[in-house]
């Protein structure tokens, strides 16, 4: 709840894991967490629904998560409330996934980072993909590079369920420990050089005021939906309607990799004309999320505009500012995300999407047809070389 940037901590947390397709998110809360109830209980953010579970005694880390066993999913991802580490979340879920199609020996999957000096830390051993130890802080680390545990995990809920009910344990010493010593913990690296904080510290949480926000920073690939990244059937809004474009998710995992933002900005005047709700695009873009972790790739917001001037549905009656070709889904968009626009671009099959991209201030490329990969990458290939 520590503020970063005039913000609390935790609203940048719940904005990197919703930007990866992460769509129910439930916070685990100890000491003061009526203050975190109170704050985040209930709330939808950035495409997300949180809920919040406060332990009635301190359980520790270990503990905590054996408390909220009934609301787990067989398999989820878990973070710790006080780091952060700039590495593509989705890949990391993904990565994971893959392995254990091919083996199930992994109930945890560890994400490393790698720093210059593990003292503070403790360091992570590994054998190929498999931790073998974990190595305590002490001064033998110190001045030492080496990989450190990040505080994200992906895990099976049944090695939740082995921890004894309303007991007080710790993740690490109770509960990793022990599949550590069985091999049944694996290891996936951020790549060298990702930014991380722990605001866990006085001099941690000072940089964190000055560096945060910049090292989120970063260009953005703004996309049409219906004739760009799927086919247009005409007011498409059915999920069994849903066909990509030629390369549509693979340049999205191109731009993914490229350390780019992702945004999907549509108008959708089906809406406004009663032929569905926006509950239907909710789900269509859900299920284009689901289908682009398949490949291990990912939107990081949808931006949709259901208003029109002429709407048959009187809520929906309006000359918005967000509908294309006016710029304000981008300029939304630009204003919750910390976007680069020099290096930004919009690619759209309409003039209202080059339009829309010009009054935003950015790069508006129209897509006639073909590999939008190919386009894509061409694109970003140019912007990098200027």
């Amino acid at each position: 709840m520590l503020t970063v940037n005039g913000k609390p901590f935790l609203d940048t947390l719940i904005q990197e894991v919703a930007r990866h397709g992460i769509t129910e998110i439930l916070l685990l809360a100890g000491r003061f967490g009526e203050q975190v109830k109170e704050a985040y209980d209930g709330v939808d953010m950035f495409g997300a629904r949180l809920r919040v579970l406060i332990e009635p005694s301190p359980l520790g880390t270990g503990g905590a998560l054996r408390f909220a066993l009934e609301e787990l999913s067989e398999t989820f991802l878990l973070l710790n409330g006080d780091t952060w580490v700039d590495a593509d979340l989705t890949d990391f879920m993904f990565a994971w996934e893959r392995d254990r199609q091919s083996s199930d020996s992994s109930s945890v999957q560890i994400l490393l980072q790698y720093v210059d000096d593990m003292a503070r830390f403790g360091g992570i051993e590994c054998e190929g993909p498999t931790v073998v130890a974990f190595r305590e802080k002490d001064a033998l680390a110190r001045n030492r590079p080496g990989y450190i545990n990040a505080g994200v995990y992906c895990m099976s809920r049944e090695i939740v369920e082995a921890v004894p009910a309303d007991s007080v344990a710790s993740l690490e010493n109770d509960v990793l420990m022990p599949l550590v010593a069985a091999g049944r913990v694996t290891a996936h690296m951020a790549p060298k050089g990702s930014y991380f904080i722990d605001i866990g510290v006085p001099e941690s949480y000072s940089r964190a005021q000055s560096e945060l926000w910049e090292a989120r920073r970063r260009p953005a690939l703004f996309l049409d939906r219906d004739g760009t990244l799927n086919h247009d059937k005409g007011y498409t809004h059915k999920v069994s309607d849903l066909v990509w474009i030629e390369g549509a998710r693979e340049a999205i995992k191109f731009a993914n990799e490229a350390g780019y933002y992702v945004f999907v900005v549509t108008n959708q005047a089906g809406v406004a004309r009663g032929l569905y709700s926006e509950n239907a695009v909710v789900d269509f873009h859900r299920a284009m999320q689901s289908s682009l972790f398949e490949i291990g790739a990912h939107i990081d917001a949808f931006e949709w505009c259901p208003h029109h001037p002429e709407a048959i549905v009187d809520y929906y009656r309006q000359d918005s500012q967000r509908r294309k070709p006016a710029p304000g889904m981008l300029l939304d968009l630009m204003a919750t995300y910390p976007v680069e626009k020099d290096g930004s671009l919009m690619v759209g099959n309409a003039a209202s999407d080059i339009a829309a991209a010009e009054a935003a201030g950015i790069r508006g490329v129209y897509y006639s047809g073909g590999s939008l990969l190919t386009l894509v990458a061409q694109e970003i290939d140019r912007l990098r070389s200027n």
